[in-house]
């Protein structure tokens, strides 16, 4: 069986663990980082922002050596520090571990003197009151305050929530006020937004209110965390360049199928005004006192999937080691991380791609159990199965020139024999592999995975997108789908073969590509397990986000706006005696 090192906090959820933590001065963080007090502006008991000023001397320092704008760099695109990429293999619903393990392995960094800085992205509350739980991490491996952290924090995703909701006005009253720019109410993009699952609003009619209430049109929802808002937060270099990215949103076409943007609305510069706090990167620590930032949260189904550029220059410029993370697995978050972040100057010298044996019996399997409890049974020979998944998720980094470390995310159930054959599966292939154990026992659990990481991110190494910018939409579709998934073809259905057409006549078909797919399979279809062959990947909308600066290609039926299951966490949360409970 695995570690029980730690029975008591086993038994404890990690909202009580959090409690009894006693963590240092935000102050004090901030002075290992050589921030002083001008430097940062607290929220709040272990929360403080950054000040502008402190963001552009930091970002400035780091950005004198950074990398190329072709994404590639003899040194990996490193400034300062080393940047470690914490990924995985493709996860089950529940997810396995990518935060715990980021925070983590900082912390066991820091055990070994290095000066480590943890990025992670601020949870969205749908997840949160869906099936998934937070997002601060969990056990001896979490970022503090847990409890704010997981509901409003800084208000950041409320301002993106608000900021999108006044474009989507600003839209909608031009329409009203007799609508100068011509815009066709049967051609709107821009979607209205919020941060809770609720799929009741993913198709709505709005302007249903007479004469005073609006033109009538279809219009949907997403959530917040899939706005291109959202993305374009996480990618802008500074205020600047937030409001030229927020003015190039297309929000519509007129009648003649011109793109209508937020500048041609007027309210770029509003909508960055909402944002400009939201900009600043917010600064917390982990459970051990290791400095963290948490900050922007965009979906790697939906979008690229990582915490704010600026978060990850500022903590790659102060301390020797970053360590960042991509959602979902390799196929989705690193693969993007690459040929959309590592083009802007983070480019990571190492990676760790995270497993469980969970996730492993689940891609052993013919396919998806009904419920929990199959994967619950100790079955060494599924486990050793799954490893074909893992493997394929590690050579996917390993193919755009990051190296990799397997890090096999230990739960206190997990039993031996399934734990030795993964480990043995992973020799036979010669990928480097690490237990940790840090949700039980925070950085110490981590030490051998620290070791591994450590060695790896020290040998030279180049990072490599898999396409070039020049290439054609389709060509780098065909590259991703080969390359990456393992797609025999692609397959263009429902008009996304004319729409690339009109994207490359606009000039945007040198913008890199964010495919929005399951994450739970390495194809399109969720039940599909292991490393399919043979099979075709539909395209089924291709659509630019100029804002943010890529083309989103939307795969089978990915939904912009999940709905809760039939158990959502939200039932079992609660506040007893003023107190929060049941918020894991």
């Amino acid at each position: 069986m695995g570690s029980t090192d730690t029975p008591e906090d086993e038994r404890r959820s990690d909202l009580e663990i959090a409690r009894d933590a006693s963590p240092r001065p935000i102050a004090n963080v901030a002075a290992d980082l050589g921030l002083g007090p001008d430097d940062v502006e607290a929220r709040g008991e272990g929360v403080a922002k950054l000040t502008l000023d402190a963001v552009r001397s930091a970002t400035a320092a780091g950005s004198d050596d950074g990398g190329s704008d072709d994404g590639g760099s003899d040194d990996g695109g490193d400034n300062d520090g080393r940047t470690v990429l914490v990924t995985g293999m493709t996860p089950t619903p529940k997810g396995e571990g990518k935060t715990v393990t980021t925070v983590g392995l900082g912390q066991a960094l820091s055990s070994l003197g290095e000066r480590a800085v943890v990025a992670t992205r601020e949870p969205s509350l749908g997840p949160v009151f869906g099936i998934k739980g937070g997002a601060a991490g969990g056990g001896r491996s979490q970022v503090l305050p847990m409890e704010s952290i997981n509901l409003h924090f800084t208000g950041d995703i409320h301002a993106l929530s608000a900021a999108h909701g006044l474009l989507s006005a600003a839209l909608d009253n031009h329409l009203h006020q007799g609508n100068e720019l011509g815009i066709d109410p049967r051609r709107v993009h821009w979607p209205r937004a919020l941060d809770v699952n609720d799929r009741a609003l993913r198709e709505v009619v709005v302007g249903l209110g007479g004469t005073t209430g609006g033109v009538p049109r279809e219009d949907r929802f997403v959530i917040t965390a899939a706005s291109e808002l959202m993305a374009v937060l996480g990618l802008a270099s500074d205020l600047d360049d937030l409001k030229a990215r927020v003015g190039r949103i297309v929000v519509a076409d007129d009648a003649d199928g011109e793109a209508v943007t937020a500048a041609d609305l007027g309210v770029a510069g509003a909508v960055t005004a909402l944002l400009r706090d939201a900009f600043r990167p917010n600064l917390v620590q982990t459970i051990e006192g290791v400095p963290a930032f948490v900050h922007g949260g965009p979906f790697a189904n939906i979008a690229h999937g990582t915490n704010t550029l600026v978060a990850d220059r500022v903590a790659e410029s102060l301390g020797d080691y970053l360590v960042t993370e991509a959602g979902f697995g390799a196929d989705l978050g690193a693969e993007k991380f690459v040929h959309v972040l590592a083009r802007q100057g983070i480019a990571p010298d190492a990676a760790v791609v995270v497993a469980s044996v969970r996730a492993l019996k689940r891609q052993g399997l013919d396919q998806w159990p009904a419920d929990y409890d199959r994967l619950a049974e100790t079955d060494p020979e599924a486990a050793r199965a799954g490893v074909d998944n893992l493997a394929k998720h590690a050579r996917i980094v390993e193919s755009m020139g990051v190296p990799p470390v397997v890090a096999i995310n230990v739960f206190p159930d997990d039993d031996e024999a399934e734990l030795a054959a993964v480990e043995e599966a992973l020799a036979e292939r010669s990928i480097p592999v690490a237990r940790s154990r840090v949700f039980e026992l925070g950085g110490e659990g981590g030490i051998d995975l620290a070791e591994a990481v450590r060695d790896a991110a020290e040998r030279e190494s180049t990072v490599s997108p898999l396409y070039d910018l020049e290439d054609t939409v389709r060509e780098k579709i065909a590259t991703l789908a080969r390359e990456v998934y393992g797609a025999a073809d692609v397959e263009y259905v429902d008009g996304a073969a004319d729409e690339i057409d009109r994207i490359e006549a606009a000039g945007l078909g040198d913008l890199p590509i964010c495919v929005s797919k399951t994450p739970y399979s390495l194809s399109d279809d969720p039940s599909l397990t292991g490393v399919p062959e043979g099979w075709t990947l539909t395209v089924r909308e291709v659509s630019p986000s100029a804002g943010a600066g890529f083309l989103v290609v939307k795969t089978a039926d990915v939904m912009t706006l999940p709905g809760l299951p039939a158990e959502p966490a939200a039932e079992g949360i609660d506040v007893v005696d003023g107190e929060i409970t049941g918020l894991f």
